[in-house]
């Protein structure tokens, strides 16, 4: 069901100016919201679907070096290559998990959607969504399934998974900074190196080593707001050295990580779930 938000807690709304230069970000293990600076336009190649709305003026879009399309609303599926650029310094941007999705009944514009989307009703949804989110005085989602109600009208399908890799997901999940490794998760498995890669791949639609990737990658998001050396962070995150750290991350996001902790130092940072409680600094 819907996030129930007591009519107390909804705070006035605020100037137009006000709210839309607000910076905020929430996530869990399955969901990211962010609202906040787009940065450069460099290549960004997310593990996880990836939706972009802008606040006020239309952003562009070009996927896996085609074409640029000016849009207000625009999808990009899992680990494809992506520039986004617009005339306002602000976006929103949601990611959704892909293993936590049935993709043959998600809606026709996330399902097939891949640069500019038509779909003025769930543009509408998100925005309304987004509006609710920051006059709530809590913002908190306790489920992922609250989240999908607000921001997508209903709980987004879930994708059933072979028992033994949901469970190798979940602790990746839990943990995305350990140093787990395919052996491992094959002996947990039952299962020989090369069967549990196959299925993982099967399963999951992207290899293993490109998830674990991902996950770390996706974790550096929990400690943005940390005032700590990036080196002691890259080995927080599970980087073995600072050099490693600067271009995995690049090469995910498009931006040095001392690029991305810059933008969000006026950030309001929350969390929900198992991934977050390890976390420090949410609110």
């Amino acid at each position: 069901m819907q996030i129930q938000i007591d009519p107390s807690e909804l705070q006035p709304s605020r100037g137009t100016s006000s709210a839309l230069s607000e910076r905020v970000m929430w996530l869990n293990a399955d969901r990211v919201l962010y609202v906040g600076l787009l940065g450069e336009p460099s290549m960004r190649t997310f593990g996880a679907f990836s939706i972009y709305v802008s606040l006020r003026r239309p952003h562009r879009i070009c996927v896996n070096g085609g074409v640029w399309e000016e849009t207000q609303f625009s999808v990009v599926p899992p680990y494809v290559g992506h520039r986004i650029e617009s005339d306002d310094r602000m976006i929103c941007n949601i990611l959704i998990e892909s293993e936590t999705v049935r993709l043959s009944d998600l809606p026709e514009h996330l399902r097939s959607g891949c640069g500019a989307v038509d779909a003025p009703e769930a543009l509408q949804t998100m925005r309304d969504a987004l509006d609710k989110f920051k006059r709530c005085a809590s913002r908190q989602y306790a489920r992922t399934e609250d989240f999908d109600e607000n921001f997508f009208g209903g709980a987004l399908p879930a994708r059933a998974l072979d028992r033994r890799i949901s469970a190798m997901l979940n602790k990746i999940k839990c943990d995305p900074n350990s140093h787990t490794s395919a052996e491992e998760c094959a002996v947990a498995c039952h299962l020989s190196v090369s069967r549990f890669l196959h299925l993982f791949k099967a399963e999951v639609g992207s290899p293993f080593r490109s998830f674990r990737t991902w996950q770390r990658a996706r974790s550096v998001l929990y400690y943005v707001r940390q005032n700590s050396n990036l080196a002691n962070i890259a080995l927080d995150v599970g980087y073995p050295d600072s050099t490693h750290f600067s271009h995995s991350v690049r090469q995910i996001y498009g931006l040095t990580p001392k690029s991305i902790f810059a933008g969000c130092r006026k950030l309001a940072l929350y969390g929900s779930g198992a991934a977050a409680a390890p976390r420090h600094g949410f609110n």
